[in-house]
């Protein structure tokens, strides 16, 4: 009787995480849903009402979800994901790395954008930038140099070329965009695609009086009717404004109180 043959022995796998070190840890889930929902709800233009009466969720849950907090059940998801205008697979198919949290600060010279801006990206603990600045270091003149020599259709080129590296860069920022940006259809889809955008709205008197109380003599000088071109200019660029994600009055508000009106506008703890 011939003997049972040996069993043959299998090559020992080899090791997808090395001896002593942990795998990494997943993404997290409801990290990415957060910040994919959010972003779809802001490009559809929906208030957290709006979108709860079109998903049957509350708004108290569905601020939970753009928190990262929201352990939303998979009947729940769909119906999110419809009101949101795409699938559940699609909310939560991100990359591993959370989006950047860009917020922009939109508004006429005297909105407080730089003010505003420096105490908000503070609070937020965020870089700020102002984009004008970043325009000057591109084209190594000071702005007004800018126009002068070159013109505003070269100001608008470089402008567009500095937005798209901030927003390439990756980084999180309090971003202050020039007062004309809105102007120019390219910028405003490049920008409203990719930040949250916020209006710092004020009243015509109120945007001439800040500038000139900071010593800015420019609206008046050789000037004779520049209130009423200021009043001109308010009232061609509002609707323009009036497409921010948030809009923010800053009329008769200190500083302080409108950095605070801005952070509840975005949902963010004061």
């Amino acid at each position: 009787m011939r003997a049972p043959a040996a069993r043959r022995q299998e090559p020992p796998r080899p090791r997808t995480t090395p001896p002593g070190r942990r795998r990494p840890p997943a993404p997290d889930v409801l990290v990415t849903l957060s910040a994919r929902a959010r972003r779809l709800r802001q490009q559809l233009g929906l208030t957290l009402r709006a979108l709860a009466a079109r998903s049957g969720l509350s708004p108290r849950f569905l601020m939970a979800v753009e928190a990262g907090q929201g352990n939303i059940s998979v009947r729940r998801l769909a119906d999110l994901a419809a009101a949101l205008e795409t699938t559940p697979s699609e909310l939560l198919a991100t990359a591993a790395e959370p989006p950047p949290t860009v917020i922009a600060l939109l508004g006429l010279r005297g909105s407080g954008k730089t003010t505003i801006g420096r105490r908000l990206a503070r609070r937020l603990r965020l870089r700020f930038v102002e984009l004008d600045r970043q325009v000057e270091a591109r084209a190594g003149l000071a702005l007004g140099e800018i126009f002068s020599l070159h013109g505003e259709d070269y100001y608008r080129r470089l402008e567009r070329e500095a937005l798209g590296a901030i927003l390439d860069s990756r980084q999180s920022v309090v971003l202050a965009a020039g007062g004309g940006l809105v102007a120019s259809p390219e910028t405003w889809s490049l920008l409203s695609g990719r930040a949250t955008t916020v209006w710092l709205r004020a009243k015509p008197s109120e945007y001439w009086e800040r500038v000139i109380r900071q010593g800015d003599r420019r609206p008046i000088t050789d000037h004779p009717h520049a209130r009423q071109a200021l009043a001109d200019l308010v009232s061609r660029r509002h609707p323009l404004y009036s497409r921010a994600d948030l809009t923010i009055d800053t009329s008769g508000r200190p500083v302080g109180a409108t950095v605070e009106a801005v952070l509840d506008a975005l949902g963010r703890p004061s």
